[in-house]
């Protein structure tokens, strides 16, 4: 993220009717995330509408905005409310977040135990893979209807997505609503400036104390599965000592199964963004346990201790549900609001309202509709590049190609995720089905693709009533 020049805030500069719809408003991370930012951006006020199929959870997060809205930190003016409609929340918004969780956390045990049985391991199963899959094709209808609120109720309104899968949820809407003005938001690239930053104190004279943010880099691909071929801070080039760094860091990979027994699940040693950069000259731009579920070869294990070889861990299931923690820790803050603690959370999104806002341009990578920006990949495919964002809108910047090899890799996971769209829009599991077959992590015969797909849906039947389940020759025994 790079600020291009701040307007100063005055009374005639600052925005007091701004109004947000949130959609997934009841959660108890990415709306408190925003809660937090939104109420220390100055020179921004309005109101907040929270809707969430929880209407309850929607109601107790605009109780808590309302009470942090009091402390000190609050230094801008916002009411929140919840709604009970996804149309009331949307009605004459001019900014609609979306950060919903896909139907029930039981479904993402299925997304990754149900393949798991079948030899395939997955670990974080949310955005390709055979959970990913599966995940898309419940998320199309979620982000049709959301995208056909915003037709009726705030066409020109800007949407921000942060509902994986990114890429499929953010291309749904705009095949529902051509019209739409829609980026898809991720922070899987600022790790990797964090990472880059780190390079450039250990290489660059004179660098201390260096932000990720500082770092500039040339993002191309698309949602976690993102490349970087140049990266500055200020007029040095950090790229260049990615070879040394890659020589202190091999051999690659650097552990044995096991090591990583004890550790965090979302643990991240860069090992595979390092090898990719070894294979292909580009780096890796996303955390390792993305990264790897693009490819067959790093899964491609028999026990799960195996893929801690590479310095991360599979994330079996139960920690992929909700924080247990999370109800208590609600009670605390709707019973003592002065205990939530503000921070400064590294999230974009007011950052981007005050961009389009005309406040303070901003160049930052964000998921968009390929309009040349990576000339190299199908036109109107998502893809993550930097854009810059202004008054005027988001203006996408040129990112060149990609090397073969890696096209190659890109182009079929956009293809796949072509095919799914176009199955949730047309209802049709047997195309889903051809997608999924050409997940690169599904490599078992195709019968018994066939049967794990099946599995998948029949275990969540309830949640794929827009699909014909009873035409789909994929389903029959």
């Amino acid at each position: 993220m790079h600020h291009l020049g701040s307007t100063a805030t005055t009374a005639s500069t600052a925005r007091t009717d701004v109004t947000i719809g949130y959609v997934g408003g009841g959660s108890q991370g990415w709306a408190h995330t925003f809660i937090n930012d939104i109420l220390q951006c100055q020179d921004v006020s309005g109101q907040v509408r929270l809707y969430d199929v929880d209407y309850e959870a929607a109601q107790r997060n605009a109780e808590l905005g309302n009470a942090l809205g009091s402390r000190e930190e609050a230094v801008s003016d916002w009411t929140f409310e919840a709604a009970e409609t996804l149309a009331a929340a949307l009605e004459d918004a001019d900014f609609v977040i979306c950060s919903t969780q896909d139907p029930p956390e039981e479904t993402f045990v299925h997304d990754i135990d149900v393949p798991q049985e079948y030899g395939i391991y997955q670990t974080v199963a949310d955005t390709c893979g055979p959970g990913g899959a599966v995940r898309a094709l419940r998320s199309i209808p979620q982000y049709r209807e959301i995208a056909a609120t915003v037709r009726e109720q705030c066409p020109d309104a800007w949407v921000f997505n942060y509902t994986n899968p990114m890429t499929v949820c953010t291309r749904a809407l705009y095949e529902e609503y051509p019209d739409i003005n829609a980026i898809g938001l991720c922070h899987e690239v600022f790790h990797i400036q964090q990472l880059l930053a780190e390079i450039a104190e250990k290489y660059v004279d004179d660098a201390e104390n260096v932000a990720g943010s500082e770092i500039d880099v040339n993002v191309k691909g698309i949602n976690h599965f993102t490349w970087i071929d140049e990266a500055y801070w200020r007029d040095h080039d950090v790229f260049q000592y990615l070879d040394a760094e890659l020589e202190e860091r091999k051999p690659l990979p650097s552990f044995e199964p096991g090591d990583l027994e004890g550790e965090d699940y979302w643990i991240n040693h860069h090992e595979v963004a390092f090898d990719l950069y070894d294979k292909f000259g580009l780096l890796g731009a996303a955390g390792d346990r993305h990264l790897v579920e693009f490819v067959p070869w790093y899964l491609s294990i028999d026990e799960p201790a195996e893929i801690q070889r590479w310095g991360i861990r599979l994330t079996p299931s139960s920690a992929r549900v909700s924080d247990s923690d999370g109800p208590a820790k609600m009670d605390k803050y709707m019973a003592h609001p002065e205990e939530f603690d503000f921070t400064s959370s590294g999230e974009e999104a007011v950052d981007i309202i005050r961009a389009l806002l005309g406040l303070e341009p901003l160049k930052t990578n964000v998921n968009y509709p390929n309009v040349g920006q990576t000339p190299d990949l199908p036109d109107g495919a998502v893809v993550e590049t930097n854009v810059l964002i202004t008054g005027a809108g988001v203006k996408p910047i040129t990112a060149g190609t990609l090397p073969r090899e890696v096209r190659n890799m890109v182009t079929t996971t956009i293809h796949n995720q072509e095919t799914l769209v176009e199955a949730g829009f047309t209802g049709d599991l047997d195309l889903a089905f051809e997608a999924f077959l050409n997940e690169p992590l599904v490599t078992i015969p195709r019968e018994e693709a066939r049967e794990l797909f099946a599995e998948l849906i029949d275990i969540e039947r309830e949640y794929f009533e827009d699909y014909d389940l009873e035409g789909a020759t994929v389903l029959e025994n």
